[in-house]
């Protein structure tokens, strides 16, 4: 049997993640909620590199200073709902690692980055117009901090933590 894959995501800082948590599990179908609110780099990292991978996460995190986050705004996802994140720093991070470990990126990762946490998902493109655009009316930029990267073994649906790699602390971006 072969190993699982892994799943890179942003480690947030506590008071951006509870945020995002909450609002998570207000608005995303609870029988599909299996997972805390995230920033997903990768999605399917091959399971049988991880130390290869945790090492090149070592090696970086050790020189990556905390990114700061904005959220300016929700995006549509058809049938869910996202908040967009911009951190240039998290783009050339993402960009760094995608050159790196180029030869093992799935179709998905191979794609436009374009980091979002989603908030509502695999819902009837109404609800997720609805709330959007309850969000939209209401949504005031919010700032936040990614504090390293979490790695994950994919589990089928569930999410099993690998690895932790948190930035270099001593410096904000």
């Amino acid at each position: 049997m072969s190993p699982s894959p892994l799943i890179l995501t942003l480690k947030l800082d506590r008071i951006t993640f509870d945020f995002f948590n909450e609002l998570r599990q207000q608005h995303f179908p609870p029988e599909r909620n299996f997972l805390p609110a995230h920033i997903t780099l990768f999605h399917a990292l091959p399971g049988e590199e991880e130390l290869s991978i945790q090492q090149t996460l070592q090696n970086i995190c050790a020189h990556t200073p905390v990114l700061p986050l904005l959220f300016p705004k929700p995006r549509i996802l058809g049938k869910g709902v996202a908040i967009e994140v911009n951190c240039s720093e998290l783009i050339q991070l993402r960009q760094q690692l995608a050159t790196t470990w180029h030869m093992w990126l799935s179709k998905q990762d191979q794609q436009r980055y374009q980091p979002h946490i989603t908030i509502q998902n695999k819902v009837t493109s109404d609800e997720a117009r609805q709330l959007y655009h309850e969000f939209v009316s209401d949504w005031n930029s919010l700032n936040g901090y990614g504090e390293g990267l979490l790695l994950w073994y994919y589990k089928g649906g569930s999410w099993e933590l690998a690895g932790e790699f948190n930035f270099e602390s001593s410096a904000i971006a």
